[in-house]
């Protein structure tokens, strides 16, 4: 039947209030009139609440709608035709507003001709910004008629001059008011006519909507949903039968109000001034508006929250001995999560080798190419790994070079979210280079982030060219560096190109041997090496670069070798890194900066770095133009509390004497902060 569709494109979306010709219209099936869900057998009831013209939700049954199953029927919706007329609960407030802006006699808008026009044109000018008119009359100036004082005790109640209102009354009244009336108030008549707020006919939501489940002892347990259109339909019944035998009116009236309660809990079951629809085991209903509403709701948690398959979340702790481009992956994550590897005649024993393996790494399924997958366990594990050919599948779990993408929300930029290699580690935590905190503003005072397992070869390749960290080293906002040596690496950079800072040929060689240099160059200082040639070994041999650092001195690079100078942040954290960047590229820039951020650290480890009070303490001019800054402060603010004493202090606009001196004292410290 889905073959006889055609592909329409959508123009635009309307929201419109269904009339009940509309909502009859949209019913799939006949009206809704049997409280009850399945017979004896267990099979829909024609008429009820799962009537098979509403959809299904159990195998084996097709829809009487569209000839669909269980995973091809979108749902229809049924409808009930209500003996008396209910106010719907969210629009009541919209009610009272135009029932006070008209007149109950004849219906029209409470202005006269000048006024209106004086409307019309406002609302030429600006207009659906324009303010609706708020109008308070004792008498209609169309027909003298007396205005009933109208009062909302909610969430449905109507007073009008303190008697209660009922729903056919209001009614009545909203039908007679004209389209143009409604225009000036506000509505479009074609899509929101007041009566229509006024429910006459209620659509019933499709089966799949408020699906029932079956419970281990084989019984049903319905949805909080259809539980209360039963209570509508039973009321509604019982109304009917207590109308047409002729019962007393207060009697009438009583299953009248049960109706609109029961609509009104459907609608919202957190309603004031009522109590709240509840199961005998004292649980509340969860009905349509807590379904939407909220953290919990189908907008906040199903369409814009994300929640994927494939990927982990935990805290992040800093690791600057793992490589910028990696991510350091808790043995527990890595066990639970699992990547797709395809088998191949290159590859197969090493597949062969995760499914027979019975601890960590090892295969949990397999996809074989007519795409059934099967579980991998001790008892099957030789017997599957003998099938194991060239097209099959296998998900195994994470190791160490895995790529995978990691991201820290907000997600405000490109490189909030970048691609990573796994090197599975002890502990709970993801472990993040601090080189690579900048893209993703984190910190690690408790920072969480993300990490998705990517799925497919197309993906993993994607990742790789596009998303590796490395190849992000230059922001994408401004071009310079933002994945740059900082803090810790500078201070152990300067140190190391000191002019008076020199290493054995022991500590020459662990040094280099951090950066996997494993050929020591001839000693340029007697029989030891200075830092500035240990740190040229870092460089590549195209670099040449002669500038002016911070403290005023010459930095000269040539042919990649350290000639003068010592390397501070300007040239650390910029100039270095991003020519290196742009002359050789973004990898040789990766392994300059994983290199050369260890062996700063390592030196700066070994030498040990302290200060003294003397770095935090104001001393001099400062402290004598600091003193008198609190002096002169000072004096002003107890000036100002002197004239609030005498009350001759002078009032700002629309502050207290109290609320003036305190303004007074916060800009008079604002400007002492900032002088």
């Amino acid at each position: 039947m889905t073959e006889d569709f055609t592909t329409k494109v959508i123009g635009a979306v309307k929201f419109s209030i269904f009339s009940p010709e509309i909502i009859r219209k949209v019913s799939a099936a006949k009206r809704i009139t049997v409280p009850d869900t399945y017979d004896e057998d267990s099979y829909p009831i024609d008429g009820g609440l799962v009537d098979q013209r509403l959809g299904v939700i159990d195998p084996g049954l097709k829809c009487k709608t569209c000839g669909g199953g269980v995973g091809t029927c979108p749902g229809h919706f049924g409808h009930i035709e209500l003996v008396r007329p209910v106010i719907h609960p969210e629009f009541a407030k919209y009610l009272l507003y135009i029932m006070k802006a008209t007149c109950r006699s004849c219906k029209l808008l409470l202005l006269d001709a000048d006024e209106k026009n004086d409307l019309i044109k406002l609302i030429e000018e600006e207009g659906e910004t324009v303010l609706k008119p708020q109008i308070k009359r004792k008498n209609c100036p169309h027909c003298g008629e007396a205005i009933p004082e109208l009062t909302l005790m909610r969430p449905t109640t109507f007073f009008k001059d303190k008697s209660v209102m009922l729903p056919t009354e209001i009614r009545n009244w909203l039908e007679g008011i004209s389209n143009d009336d409604l225009r000036l108030l506000g509505f479009d008549p074609l899509y929101a006519r007041p009566e229509w707020m006024v429910l006459t006919v209620l659509l019933v939501p499709p089966v799949n909507v408020r699906p029932s489940i079956t419970l281990e002892t084989g019984e049903r347990s319905e949805d909080d949903l259809t539980h209360k259109l039963v209570d509508v339909i039973r009321t509604n019944q019982r109304l009917d039968a207590n109308i047409n035998a002729g019962a007393p009116q207060l009697i009438i009236e009583d299953l009248w109000e049960l109706l609109q309660y029961h609509i009104t809990t459907y609608f919202n079951n957190e309603m004031s001034n009522i109590p709240p629809a509840r199961h005998r085991s004292g649980r509340a209903l969860k009905t349509l508006s807590q379904r939407l509403k909220g953290k919990e709701g189908r907008f906040r948690y199903n369409l814009s929250g994300k929640r994927v398959n494939f990927s982990a979340r935990t805290v992040i702790s800093p690791d600057p001995n793992i490589s910028l481009d990696e991510v350091g992956v808790p043995m527990a994550i890595a066990k639970e999560l699992t990547v797709p590897m395809r088998i191949t005649q290159w590859n197969l024993e090493r597949c062969r080798q995760f499914i027979l393996n019975l601890t960590y790494p090892h295969a949990d399924y397999i996809v074989r190419p007519d795409g059934k997958r099967v579980r991998v366990n001790e008892t099957n594990r030789v017997e599957v790994s003998s099938q194991l050919a060239p097209g099959w599948i296998i998900d195994r779990q994470l190791i160490d070079g895995d790529l995978v993408l990691f991201n820290r929300q907000p997600s405000l930029h490109r490189i909030s979210i970048m691609c990573h290699e796994v090197r599975v580690m002890p502990g709970k935590t993801l472990r993040l280079n601090p080189l690579d905190c900048p893209p993703y503003n984190a910190d690690f005072d408790g920072d969480e982030m993300n990490l998705h397992a990517i799925q497919t070869e197309e993906a993993q390749v994607e990742a790789d060219v596009l998303m590796k960290v490395h190849r992000q080293i230059l922001s994408p906002r401004h071009g310079k560096a933002i994945i740059k040596p900082q803090e810790d690496h500078v201070t152990g950079a300067f140190y190391m190109t000191n002019d008076d800072c020199e290493f054995t040929k022991s500590e020459a060689s662990d040094l280099l041997a951090i950066a996997g240099i494993t050929k020591l160059p001839k000693p340029d200082r007697s029989d030891k090496y200075s830092g500035r040639l240990l740190f040229s070994l870092l460089l590549p041999a195209e670099l040449s670069l002669k500038m002016r650092t911070k403290l005023g001195e010459e930095l000269v690079i040539e042919n990649g070798l350290l000639i003068k100078g010592s390397i501070e942040s300007k040239a650390f954290e910029n100039q270095i890194l991003e020519r290196i960047v742009e002359q050789v590229g973004y990898e040789r820039a990766k392994w300059f900066l994983d290199s050369a951020t260890r062996i700063t650290l390592e030196v700066l480890t070994r030498h040990g770095l302290s200060v003294s009070l003397r770095n935090y303490s104001v001393e001099g001019e400062a402290h004598t133009h600091l003193n008198s800054l609190l002096d002169k402060t000072n004096r002003e603010i107890d000036a100002y509390i002197l004239q609030f004493k005498n009350k001759t202090l002078q009032k700002n606009p629309g502050l207290t004497p109290r609320e003036t001196l305190e303004e007074k004292i916060m800009e008079i410290t604002s400007k002492a902060r900032d002088a």
